[in-house]
This record gives structure tokens, sequence and C-alpha cells, in this order.
């Protein structure tokens, strides 16, 4: 009866982490025209988080000097399933403002979207997973 019980424990808990989206790792921001970030996400206190990790110039060198190293760029989201994540806050560097979030994972690519408006207005980009 132990055994059994305890099969039955182990099989919920892999069937809930299977159903969570794993975006752990290091993804590759859009590039724009003074280049792109490398974000590391990782989970934090229950939900999901992204701390910018590399800043790369147009040419792909290494900024050492990037004045944001470090600092949080995604927090709070939340996995919903089906590689999606919602009722997050990502901060744009460019604009230096911090918009209600959501995330789409396909694969190697990352769409995060930026909301406005009660989220009628959503402007993203797809981040490409690097490792």
């Amino acid at each position: 009866m132990r055994i059994m019980c305890f099969a039955a424990v182990m099989m919920v808990g892999f069937a809930g982490s299977a159903l969570a989206a794993d975006v752990s790792g290091t993804w590759k921001t859009a590039s724009n025209d003074k280049g792109y970030l490398y974000v590391t996400i990782a989970p934090c206190g229950g939900k999901t988080c992204g701390t910018i990790a590399d800043a790369f110039s147009t040419s792909g060198q290494k900024d050492a000097s990037y004045k944001y190293l470090g600092k949080q760029i995604i927090w709070d989201m939340q996995a919903k399933g089906g590689g999606a994540f919602d009722n997050g806050k990502v901060w744009s560097p460019a604009q230096d403002k911090t918009y209600p979030a959501k995330m789409t994972l396909s694969g190697d690519s990352l769409e995060v979207d930026g909301c406005a408006a009660g989220g009628l207005v959503c402007r993203g980009q797809t981040w490409t997973r690097v490792k």
C-alpha cells in the first residue's frame, strides 16, 4: 500500500512539472539599432523572472559597460499552461518604462509582449534561446 501511495504521489508531481513550460535559460532579445541583450530567465518565488545578463552591439561585440547589466527586466510571470505566461511585468530599457506583460513559449522561441490600455494594445519581441 505504501508503495502504491508513493507511486501515485510521484506521478502527480511529474505530471505537474510536465505541464509547466520550461523557459529557464538564456535568451537573446530582438536586435535594434543599438544591439541586443542576453536575458537569463529563471524561477523566482514561485513565478518566473528575467535578468539582463549581457549586452551586445549591433556588430556582436560584448558591451561590458552597459549600465543595466544585472537589472531585472521580467518579473512575476505566472505559468498558465501550454507555454503561456501571464500577469507579469516587463521593463523596456529603450523607454525606461514598465508594462504589464505576457509571454508565449514555442520551442526555442519566446514571444514577450508588453501591453498598455488595459491589455488592448500589446507590442512585443520574439526572443531566441541561447542555452
